[in-house]
């Protein structure tokens, strides 16, 4: 049974989307604020956090950041802010998907089924066998779904982040457009005005590039796409 946590201040939403997704075969907890919901992660265990933008107190961005540094739990941002610079801080801070408010149940329930696939797909290395990959002073541990430093230190990374690494390490030196990136990660839930995969490339150079700024793992090729450059061992 899928374990979810909605935070979110709001009684009527919560009791809505609590008895939608329990008809549909889910675990619903929720929680009002960073403090309870700190409490639900350090005792029990979820597959996905709903987690609103608009909080009393710690705001909903603040709660992510926080969680991204802890867990890799999939994360699904509610907000009823339309701007797309904001929708792509929360991308930023770890989240694998937003959905803006007001929004049909129907919707959250494909949005939560398809992070939940993308993060299953990403566990298990479903296009092959392999287990381990290396490259450089990195080791990735599909079925751990880890990613550590040559040192054994253990980076935290993200559903969204991880699937998007796995698809490089599985294409190494072949160009990849951000269509092509868009399906692996994103399946068909994505526009062709979604910029979330150009916010998930920034995330990953600043986890595994020397400089960012200057990426040499993961280098762009200005109006195709992006080419991991590496070679790539695998077990």
């Amino acid at each position: 049974m899928t374990r979810v946590l909605i935070v979110d201040d709001d009684s009527d939403l919560l009791e809505l989307m609590s008895g939608f997704l329990s008809r549909h075969g889910m675990f619903v907890d929720s929680a009002n604020s960073g403090i309870v919901m700190d409490q639900k992660l350090s005792t029990e265990t979820f597959d996905i956090v709903i987690l609103d933008i608009m909080l009393p107190g710690e705001d909903g961005l603040t709660l992510c950041r926080r969680i991204r540094e802890c867990f890799s739990t999939p994360i699904i941002m509610l907000t009823a802010i339309t701007h797309t610079a904001d929708r792509i801080v929360a991308l930023e801070l770890g989240a694998d998907d937003y959905v803006i408010k007001p929004f049909d149940s129907r919707e959250i329930l494909a949005r939560i089924r398809a992070v939940l696939r993308r993060t299953s797909a990403a566990e298990t290395g479903s296009t092959h066998a392999t287990h381990i990959f290396r490259f450089l002073d990195w080791r990735v541990d599909v079925s751990r779904r880890e990613l550590r430093r040559r040192d054994d230190t253990m980076v935290p990374i993200s559903g969204g982040e991880f699937t998007l690494l796995l698809t490089f390490l599985e294409h190494p030196g072949y160009l990849l457009s951000r269509d092509q990136l868009l399906d692996h990660t994103k399946g068909e839930m994505h526009d062709v005005y979604d910029r979330s995969i150009d916010v998930l490339i920034s995330r990953l150079r600043r986890k595994i590039e020397v400089n960012a700024r200057r990426p040499e793992i993961i280098k762009t090729v200005r109006n195709a796409g992006y080419i991991f450059t590496p070679t790539v061992q695998s077990s």
